[in-house]
């Protein structure tokens, strides 16, 4: 009898509380050894050692101004920059190079996209025109002569931009009034302020001189 007159042991009904708890630790190592032989017995993972190959470089095979070309790429270069660095297309300009100013503007399977924001990769097996595309031999394209015919440039630093997204404008439409001239090419900065020669060079086009 404990002093509370209370009987801690109870004989005769089974578990006391010191038996309960040494069967309650006995039963928790037992698990834990289970554990321990199954996570032994199951497949393991690779080791903090061990590295998969890092992936450097890829190639890449485009087709740029009618040429077909295949190089060398880093996962990380933009198309824009490839273009400039590594082809020495350097009619491609990357100014903002966040997809802002439009200078770095080429057109890709018909359709123009800032080639700043684009990867290298992405452009597999596209067929891309830059402002190198436009010229045939000595003779300008009807756009670039009539950015001259305005003087619809002056640091000449966007044109290029300019006149492809004017190019890709009027391919989809060639005959667009001065409201969508500007809408088609507001994704395009000027710095210099040379916009209300940009849009009488892009009305004179109007009418499908400038398109396919």
């Amino acid at each position: 009898m404990s002093e509370s007159g209370k009987n801690n042991s109870h004989p005769g009904k089974g578990l006391n509380r010191r038996s309960f708890l040494k069967g309650m630790g006995t039963g928790i190592v037992g698990s834990a050894t289970l554990s321990q032989g199954l996570l032994s017995a199951a497949p393991q993972g690779p080791t903090p050692s061990s590295k998969s190959q890092d992936i450097t470089s890829a190639t890449v095979t485009m087709t740029i101004n009618g040429k077909r070309q295949s190089l060398e790429v880093e996962p990380r270069e933009s198309l824009a920059h490839v273009l400039r660095e590594r082809l020495q297309l350097t009619g491609t300009k990357i100014v903002c190079d966040r997809g802002e100013c439009g200078a770095c503007t080429v057109i890709l399977n018909g359709r123009t996209v800032y080639s700043c924001m684009m990867l290298a990769l992405e452009a597999e097996g596209a067929r891309i025109t830059t402002i190198e595309g436009l010229a045939v031999g000595e003779k300008l394209h009807p756009i670039q002569e009539a950015f001259v015919k305005h003087d619809a440039l002056m640091c000449g630093y966007c044109t290029p931009g300019f006149e492809l997204a004017l190019k890709g404008l009027l391919d989809q439409n060639p005959n667009p009034n001065l409201q969508e001239i500007k809408r088609g090419l507001s994704g395009n900065i000027c710095r210099c302020g040379t916009y209300p020669h940009i849009f009488n060079a892009a009305l004179e086009l109007a009418g499908g001189k400038g398109g396919k």
